[in-house]
Order: C-alpha cells, then structure tokens, then sequence
C-alpha cells in the first residue's frame, strides 16, 4: 500500500482537473467564436486541421500528467519493500559456565556450540552486523558488532569455558545493548544456555522487558541431553547434573517474538543454527519513490519539447 510523507500536498491535485475544464472551454469558445463571424480565415485558424488540433490535445494532456507527477513526487510517496539495504543486527549470547565444559557434545558442549555458531554466521545477508557476548557468573563482550564475520568468527573460535556460575540475565540484557548500538536496524539475539540462572544482578524477566523495550526478538536454544550428565561431584560425593531451565528459555522467546529450541546432540545443533537465520523475521521498510515520479516527469517533458520543437514541431 502506498503511503506518503507529506500527504497534504496531494491537495493541489485539484488543480488539473480546474485546468482541464477551462481547456476545453477556451476550445469551445473558440470554436463558438469561429462560427459567429463568417470569416473562412478565422474559422480556418480557429478550428485548424483535426491532425493539428489533436496534437494541441495531446501537449496539453502531457503538461497535465506532467504537473501531477510532480505534485505526487513532492508528497514523498513510499511503499513497503523487503528490508535489504539496511540489513539486521545479530548478537549472539553465549553461556560460557562451567557446565558447557561437559563432554555429552564432542569434544564439549561450548566448542560444539561455537562450530554450529559459525554455520549460522556464514548464512546471514552481506548487509547483516554481528556480534558476540558471553556469559558466566557475569557477562563481557567476545566481539563487537560488526558486517565482517570473518573477523567475529575468529573472535568466536578463541572463546573458552570458564568456571562461573549462570547469569542468563547479565548476558541477555548485554546483548541486547550491543544490538541497539547501530539505529536503523532490525535487532534479534540468539541466547545459548545449558543451564540455570544462579548468578548476575539482572534477572531473565527484567532483560525481557529491556528487550521488548527496544523491540528485539530474542531466539533462545536450550543446550542439553535426553540422559542426565553429571558435571562433578560435591563434598559428600553426591553427583552434580547439569541442568536445563527450559521454562525460562521459553518464556523469552515467546515475550520478545522470538523462538525456542531444543539442542539434545551435535546435529540437531547444527540443524538449529542452519534453520535460525531463515526464521528472523526480516521486517519491511518504507521505501521512498518520489524519485520515480520525477523521472517519469522528465521522460514526459523531453517527449513535450519533442513535440514542441522537433521534426513535426506544432509551430513552423
């Protein structure tokens, strides 16, 4: 649909049809006139040859077109085209605790997390801008936003586990910071967490609300396994599993427009990071087009100076 920037200017559109009306009364006073005065030259000169007086019609139907093109140029027409010239900020929110240092995934979970993230960093548009947070006990940036993922996947393969705690809502709310630093964008963060929130000063609910604050959806993936895996062993020998907060995954995604999945092994990983790019939702832009109005104008005035001025030029 067709909107524009400056809608009371289509007002003087009123003009061609007052233009036209009064056209085609001077003609008819004119060929009235011829009638009245028995005069052969000036009924001559007053109605013409058909073939030259249709030429009359025609120039003045241009200058018309001509005037209305103009008139809906200067309202700053636009209409929705896919978003490609802007492009989208990708950040990439890691969990990089202690847990993703268990080896269910070859050769741990954070490698195999880092090798599936390249996948979809190879699958984004020219245009898009990436970056990198990660996450333990706290959260730090791995690689600014940037278009060159050359560089961010080699900042992405130098990441290593630490041995915090999970603070999903320091890293969230870090990430979506990040994806608000170039405007004029369309912003996801894709949030990778294996386990559950024990650590941080922002929580996972007061991140949501920051997100949803500066429109960003948020895509979760829940990294874990269908059997349990121990991590360790405390003081008193009991084991220690890793654990999986899907709920909360969920509930981000679903608040901020976003999706969740499910990693249980290395290949639905990668099938998750192959798939993801094709599931943000690329937002339409209004794009202007008043320039199409003034060439189409131009096109007209240069055929009008033709007729005007050429071969078959109306005036010898």
């Amino acid at each position: 649909m067709v909107g524009f920037e400056s809608p009371w200017t289509l007002v003087f559109l009123i003009i061609i049809p007052i233009l036209f009306v009064f056209y085609k009364k001077v003609i008819q006073k004119k060929k009235k006139d011829a009638i009245k005065f028995s005069n052969l030259g000036f009924i001559k000169s007053a109605l013409g040859d058909k073939k030259k007086s249709k030429r009359y019609d025609v120039m003045f139907y241009i200058i018309l077109t001509i005037l209305a093109l103009m008139i809906i140029g200067f309202a700053e027409p636009h209409i929705p085209l896919k978003q490609a010239k802007e492009g989208v900020n990708v950040v990439l929110v890691i969990d990089v605790s202690g847990s993703m240092k268990a080896e269910d995934y070859k050769p741990s979970r954070l490698e195999a997390a880092k090798s599936s993230a390249e996948i979809l960093l190879d699958s984004l548009n020219p245009k898009d801008h990436v970056g990198i947070v990660i996450f333990e006990s706290g959260a730090t940036t791995a690689a600014y936003l940037s278009p060159f993922k050359e560089k961010v996947i080699e900042k992405l393969r130098n990441i290593g586990a630490k041995d915090g705690q999970t603070a999903i809502g320091d890293g969230l709310s870090l990430g979506i910071d990040m994806a608000t630093s170039i405007p004029n964008k369309k912003k996801v963060v894709i949030l990778l967490s294996d386990g559950v929130t024990n650590s941080g000063v922002i929580s996972p609910q007061e991140a949501v609300l920051f997100a949803r604050t500066n429109d960003i959806q948020v895509y979760t993936i829940g990294m874990g396994s269908e059997e349990p895996v121990v991590l360790g062993y405390d003081w008193f020998g009991r084991a220690q599993y890793a654990e999986l907060d899907e709920a909360t995954l969920k509930a981000i995604a679903e608040t901020t427009g976003g999706k969740y999945f499910k990693s249980v092994d290395d290949k639905t990983l990668d099938d998750i990071y192959k798939n993801i790019s094709q599931d943000i939702k690329r937002e339409k832009e209004e794009t202007n087009i008043k320039d199409w109005f003034f060439l189409a104008a131009t096109m007209l005035l240069m055929y009008y100076i033709y007729l005007r001025y050429g071969k078959k030029r109306v005036i010898q």
